[in-house]
């Protein structure tokens, strides 16, 4: 008999994401700046950004593994593909919409959702083995 499923429903699954998505927003981060005059450091609230990793770790937390869910292992989980799916653009859409702000870090925002710019500005488009070279002397 199959085990049964951690979030029975896939409303259950944007439940707990919804809940994740309130708790990251309202536990904000902090940064300490160090007054020159006082001496004394001042926090400074950061925004937290959603995360795959925080939102595993915050259902593993609340419910269990959710790994399976979001990789359909044997197609057990093909009811969540869709909300599995929309969760997984949210949290691209907060890392996108904070970098460009400059609410997180662009350069970490880049890495992590693959939008680094790619200019070829060496081989004009050839492929390395095609290009002659001459020296000139």
């Amino acid at each position: 008999m199959p085990k049964p499923k951690y979030i029975e429903t896939p409303e259950k699954m944007w439940e707990l994401f919804e809940a994740y998505r309130d708790w990251c927003k309202s536990n904000p981060r902090y940064q300490y700046s160090l007054s020159n005059k006082t001496g004394e450091a001042t926090a400074i609230p950061l925004e937290r950004p959603l995360v795959f990793e925080g939102f595993y770790n915050y259902c593993y937390d609340n419910v269990g593994c959710v790994d399976q869910y979001f990789e359909n292992r044997d197609g057990r989980y093909s009811d969540y593909v869709a909300i599995c799916s929309r969760i997984k653009r949210v949290i691209r859409e907060d890392q996108i919409t904070g970098g460009m702000a400059g609410q997180y870090n662009p350069s970490i925002t880049q890495r992590l959702n693959n939008l680094t710019e790619r200019v070829d500005t060496t081989t004009q488009g050839q492929a390395i083995n095609d290009i002659k070279v001459t020296i000139i002397k």
